[in-house]
């Protein structure tokens, strides 16, 4: 009997890793499925809004025609287009960061004994998009005013080029706080679920929602930067989309989110000079 224990556990213990790796193979193809699609998504929709031209404003800048509705078009129309890309877009430069997060957490409510760890895991994933749904919703408005406002106002017009390099020179500086720095080292170690598993779908809802709030937190500085260089420019996506996902998950992500904030800071400081330069 005391060689039969062993060699049960054995058999247990290799039957749960080859569950385990079935359930890792099955995550990473969805995830590159997701990926694959969504970047595709993003790419065709960028495509479709450039080719709708831009508008000369004073101070040397231009305006993407999609917040200049045509004369008896709705704002419904160019806003629903706008979310569209950014839902995908958000998901495409997002996803390669947050798939370890939510693979930890499947991995530690499968071994809590939860019945649907899939499921609970999709839903902490959709309460994360949620939170950047909403923040690409805000980014919206504020671009519709802005357009709407810069229109009438040539002063303001002019003020853009000097905010834009003063918000990536900002943005430099946030990814050199302390602050920043403990936003980044909560979102590397999530999820805390491993100590306290979420097992019930509400409560990975709400999981998913802490996640996405913190990940957007973490990510304000270089979202900013995105935002005001360019928001439909996939170069810029691109280019985001790799500082976070190295900050996020590289050895040395700390070192990477310093680089990145040194980077925007000459970036910021260039913009900024070039700005007053050419309105004096």
């Amino acid at each position: 009997m005391a060689s039969v224990e062993p060699a049960r556990g054995r058999r247990g213990a290799g039957i749960h890793a080859t569950a385990e790796a079935a359930a890792r193979g099955a995550f990473g193809l969805v995830c590159v499925l997701l990926f694959v699609a969504s970047a595709a998504v993003t790419v065709g929709l960028g495509a479709s809004m450039s080719t709708m031209g831009a508008m000369p404003m004073r101070g040397g800048w231009t305006m993407s025609m999609a917040w200049l509705p045509m004369c008896g078009q709705a704002w419904p129309g160019p806003a629903a287009s706008f979310v569209a890309m950014w839902s995908a877009m958000t998901v495409a430069m997002m996803l390669p960061s947050v798939a370890p997060t939510l693979w930890r957490y499947r991995c530690a409510i499968g071994r809590s004994g939860a019945r649907h760890p899939a499921r609970l895991t999709v839903l902490v994933g959709a309460g994360y998009f949620l939170v950047w749904l909403g923040v690409g919703i805000a980014a919206c408005a504020a671009s519709v005013t802005l357009a709407a406002l810069a229109m009438p106002w040539p002063t303001l017009a002019r003020a853009v080029p000097v905010a834009i390099g003063g918000a990536v020179l900002l943005a430099g500086v946030f990814q050199l706080t302390a602050w920043k720095a403990r936003r980044l080292a909560c979102c590397r170690e999530a999820p805390r679920a491993g100590h306290a598993p979420v097992l019930r779908a509400e409560d990975a809802w709400r999981h998913g929602l802490r996640l996405g709030a913190h990940c957007v937190a973490s990510c304000a500085g270089l979202t900013a930067v995105m935002l005001v260089l360019g928001i439909m420019d996939l170069r810029v996506m691109a280019a985001v989309s790799v500082a976070i996902t190295a900050e996020r998950c590289a050895p040395a992500g700390a070192r990477v989110a310093r680089a990145s904030g040194c980077v925007a800071l000459g970036l910021g400081s260039w913009l900024l000079a070039s700005a007053v330069i050419g309105a004096a």
